[in-house]
């Protein structure tokens, strides 16, 4: 089955209409291809009623979508600095993504040419040479170029990493009482302010910048709350010294006056003129990572415009941490926040969900199916 031809007809109908910014035909099917229609939801299965393939495999929506729904999630939390507010939105805030375009010289013997390449996504605050360096780092497939399998590939780790259905109940349609709801509200607003970051890209040794930085971010965002006299405003610290992590020795051994990075991934070395990654919540002083290997320590995969979850000294991508804290769903891969729910040998099911995928009969009475 050659899903990657299928993604490269999918880059180029979306680059066309659907993920740049809306419009055009329902998102074929990167498994079934041409053979689905496009892309029909099913009433709570995170699934295509077409072709019976997931959400993620069609990959549907836009960046709009995309920036809206990751603006959600990093609001009221020590990232909300990535995040601006929308008109009129009533307080809602939008990612601000950070878009890179690169345009080159092309040398010919007729006039000058230039070739213009557009990353849908690149690490904030950083000079376009150390971003390209970041990026040439990256696995060729996993570079969010415009219009190319990496951008397409990006937007499948956002829905997979990061479920809308895992921090807005509004999305959920499982929930069923208000003590479920409160009950995921406060799982949210607590991962937000003790687990939730985005990594930072520096050069090793800069720890101790990106740290001063967000003490700076920290003081100015208590200012503004006292001003406005939000009394209720959470008490923010610096995150990396208030982790346990931060009593751990810097990153960086005196070998013959010269300083040696390691990474915390791969414990391999990092050198001095490479980018690396930063986690504030893991302690700038005392873990970095190669571009590469700033993963989920569950699938592997690397995380997503460097959003991660720190839990038990460790890197989690949404999806996994959270799973790890409640039990998810094998029917609608919605987290389970009823006190009664189904285990079985291959997953946790809400006692509705356990069906037959075609009649809805429950899997306990053999159907014809």
């Amino acid at each position: 089955m050659d899903v990657n031809s299928a993604m490269e007809k999918m880059s180029i109908k979306q680059t066309a209409g659907g993920a740049g910014g809306g419009g055009g035909r329902a998102a074929i099917c990167l498994i079934c291809k041409e053979s689905c229609s496009g892309f029909q939801p099913h009433t709570w299965r995170k699934a295509c009623t077409v072709c019976g393939c997931s959400t993620v495999d069609h990959a549907p929506g836009n960046d709009l979508e995309d920036d809206q729904r990751i603006g959600r999630l990093l609001a009221d939390s020590p990232c909300s600095h990535l995040t601006a507010k929308i008109k009129g939105g009533g307080g809602l805030r939008m990612y601000k993504r950070n878009r890179m375009i690169v345009t080159n010289p092309v040398v010919s013997r007729k006039d000058p040419t230039f070739n213009t390449t557009t990353y849908d996504w690149a690490p904030a605050g950083l000079n376009q040479k150390l971003a390209m360096q970041y990026m040439e780092l990256l696995p060729e497939s996993q570079r969010p170029v415009s219009g190319t399998l990496g951008a397409l590939e990006r937007r499948r780790q956002l829905l997979i990493q990061l479920p809308a259905y895992d921090q807005d109940p509004m999305k959920c349609q499982s929930l069923a009482s208000e003590e479920e709801i409160s009950s995921m509200l406060l799982f949210v607003k607590q991962y937000k302010q003790e687990v939730l970051g985005v990594g930072e890209v520096a050069l090793p040794g800069e720890g101790e910048a990106l740290r001063e930085a967000a003490i700076q971010r920290t003081a100015k965002e208590v200012k503004e709350h006292s001003s406005s006299n939000k009394k209720d405003a959470p008490k923010h610290q610096d995150h990396g010294s208030s982790n346990s992590s931060v009593a751990s020795p810097t990153n960086g051994t005196e070998y013959n006056n010269k300083t040696e990075y390691h990474c915390t991934g791969c414990q391999g070395e990092v050198t001095k003129d490479s980018p690396a990654v930063y986690a504030e919540r893991a302690g700038y002083h005392a873990a970095l990572w190669h571009p590469k290997c700033f993963v989920c320590s569950e699938c592997g995969q690397m995380l997503v415009d460097l959003v991660y979850f720190w839990s038990n000294q460790k890197l989690f991508c949404g999806r996994h941490y959270c799973q790890r804290q409640w039990p998810r769903c094998s029917g609608c891969d919605e987290l389970i926040f009823c006190q009664s729910f189904l285990t079985a040998k291959d997953g946790a099911w809400h006692p509705h969900h356990y069906c037959c995928w075609k009649c809805g009969q429950t899997l306990d009475t053999p159907c014809q199916h």
